[in-house]
């Protein structure tokens, strides 16, 4: 088996997670509350999400989050990939 490179693999990871949160703020911009509540609740079945979506985000705090969720996400990306690659040593 081959290894993964754990830049890539962290830095595809985060940059699928930057996008993912990229289409929620797309999403909440566009369809307002009743349609982001409408789509959560959708895809998350058995759950209310109404009292949950806040819909008063500052550009600064949606982009504070979109760099939170890329660190976040690449450093998961890398661990997975570590995992993987440690894993092949043990065979």
């Amino acid at each position: 088996m081959n290894r993964i490179n754990v830049r890539k693999f962290g830095l595809a990871f985060g940059v699928t997670g930057a996008l993912l949160h990229l289409g929620c703020i797309i999403l909440m911009a566009t369809v307002g509350k009743e349609g982001t509540v409408l789509f959560f609740n959708s895809i998350i079945h058995g759950m209310d999400f109404s009292s949950v979506v806040r819909m008063d985000i500052s550009f600064t705090e949606a982009f504070i989050g979109l760099i939170e969720i890329f660190i976040i996400c690449w450093l998961i990306g890398a661990c997975i990939a570590g995992v993987y690659n440690s894993s092949l040593k043990a065979q």
